[in-house]
């Protein structure tokens, strides 16, 4: 766990690093995945996935009417760059051997 904690603290930072000065990164966990984002407001910036075991799987994230592509790792970044007015979450999931592992870990904005 204190591994894992290590682990996110340096991804925030990492994220915080390539986000403008006054984009707000925030994350949530959940049993299986962790999601994070850059946003300023409504602005997205970007949205990384990560696996907590570090295992490979199929990731997506989803905010309003964005839906990324699906990939196949154990942490990815999509670049958005994108604003969407009524959207108050950054949503991500991971399905691993065809199956739903977890879905509907959110970031409020």
């Amino acid at each position: 766990m204190r591994k894992s904690a290590t682990v996110l603290a340096a991804l925030a930072f990492a994220l915080a690093g390539a986000s403008p000065a006054n984009a707000a990164v925030d994350s949530q966990c959940g049993r299986y995945i962790c999601v994070m984002t850059a946003h300023h407001n409504r602005f997205v910036q970007d949205i990384t996935v990560q696996t907590r075991d570090g295992n490979p799987g199929v990731l997506r994230a989803y905010w309003g009417e964005f839906r990324s592509g699906r990939v196949t790792a154990a942490s990815h970044r999509w670049n958005v760059g994108y604003e969407q007015a009524g959207a108050k979450l950054v949503c991500g999931g991971l399905e691993r051997d065809g199956r739903t592992i977890e879905d509907g870990i959110c970031v409020t904005i």
